[in-house]
């Protein structure tokens, strides 16, 4: 039976895990943006041993599970290389270069979308390779991205449970102490599904009225 004052005994410590889940989704969003935009630049290099290399770790990444990637930076990292990586800065950076694979593609289909027109608009203006990709690509080639890059934000927080796993005191592993202690499961883990779905939900309506926003102002 659904027991209220269990509930309200629990919220506290699921919201204050709730911060944590949200404050390592938006670390490593922000990392996997720029590691992202460095790998899509990479893929396009003309220099074709960095292109393919670019584009092996690209398919290595996104072709081995996530679960497997941040076992390897925990557990595995530090008998090899004697660098040991705190839980935390495990999860960001495991989550940040997997999803950065997987932006890498979102950027260079937006840079594909750019008109070629624009490329030799640059040429003719005699704009140097940092300006061309500053002042005309890249101000054309995101802004229609940026509903697509706010889905993977959504998928990003809805990963962080696998991040349990190595010990991290993120939402889901807070309802498995609490279940531990109280012996009581249907509380903590519906309380923890119906958290991930008001906080993802909230989150695409967000995307949804951004992407209306953009779709009226490249209509206009």
């Amino acid at each position: 039976m659904w027991n209220w004052d269990y509930v309200f005994d629990i919220l506290p410590q699921l919201l204050g895990a709730l911060k944590m889940t949200v404050l390592i989704t938006i670390c490593a969003f922000v990392l996997a943006l720029f590691v992202g935009l460095l790998l899509a630049f990479m893929a396009r290099s003309r220099f074709k041993p960095l292109s393919l290399v670019t584009k092996g770790v690209i398919e290595f990444i996104r072709n081995t599970p996530l679960l497997v990637q941040v076992f390897f930076l925990y557990y595995s990292l530090p008998l090899l290389m004697g660098i040991s990586i705190p839980a935390f800065y495990t999860g960001v950076i495991a989550l940040g270069l997997h999803y950065s694979t997987y932006l890498s593609e979102v950027y260079r289909s937006g840079i594909e979308a750019v008109p070629k027109g624009q490329w030799e608009a640059a040429k003719a203006l005699n704009y140097t390779k940092t300006q061309t990709w500053k002042k005309i690509i890249l101000p054309q080639a995101i802004p229609p991205i940026i509903p697509v890059l706010g889905n993977y934000l959504i998928v990003m927080f809805k990963e962080t449970p696998i991040l349990c796993a190595i010990t991290l005191v993120e939402l889901m592993l807070t309802a498995k102490n609490i279940v531990s202690l109280s012996f009581r499961a249907f509380e903590p883990y519906t309380l923890v599904g119906v958290l991930f779905f008001i906080i993802s939900y909230i989150a695409s309506l967000l995307v949804q009225q951004l992407e209306k926003r953009m779709n009226l102002q490249r209509g206009r």
